[in-house]
Formats: structure tokens, C-alpha cells, sequence
């Protein structure tokens, strides 16, 4: 059970991991996959909250540093 729901969160994760172009969508969808990966993987310790809110903070500056990057290659071609 707990490893379906390590590969169900995965397989999400590489579904959203592409989601928008601007800034605060590309921010936003990482807070999102980070706080519910997060949470299913703090649910196998016992504490899915805390796992939540973390993963929540992690994406959101991974989706942040995606973005960032995006752009960079944006204006490198112009």
C-alpha cells in the first residue's frame, strides 16, 4: 500500500512538473505537488501535516527556481 502511494504521487508529480508559464503558476503548481507529496509521505512516518507544509515550502521554491530558469533559457534565445 505504502509503495502505491509513493508511485501514485510520482506519477503525479511528472504530470504537474510542467504545469504553466508564469511565474506565479509555475510557483503555485510546485507548492501544490510539493504539499502532496509531502503529505503522503509524512502520512508513512505519522505525521502528514507536518510532511504537508514542508513539501508545500520546497515546491514552491523549486516551482520558483524552475520559472527563473525557463526564463533565463527565454532570453538567451532572443
Amino acid at each position: 500500500m505504502k509503495l502505491m502511494m509513493i508511485s501514485m504521487t510520482l506519477l503525479a508529480a511528472a504530470t504537474i512538473a510542467a504545469c504553466g508559464t508564469t511565474t506565479a503558476s509555475r510557483t503555485g503548481s510546485g507548492a501544490a505537488l510539493g504539499a502532496a507529496t509531502g503529505a503522503a509521505v509524512g502520512s508513512l512516518s505519522g505525521n502528514a501535516g507536518k510532511g504537508a507544509l514542508i513539501g508545500a515550502g520546497a515546491g514552491a521554491l523549486g516551482g520558483y527556481v524552475h520559472d527563473r530558469n525557463e526564463k533565463s533559457k527565454e532570453q538567451q534565445r532572443w
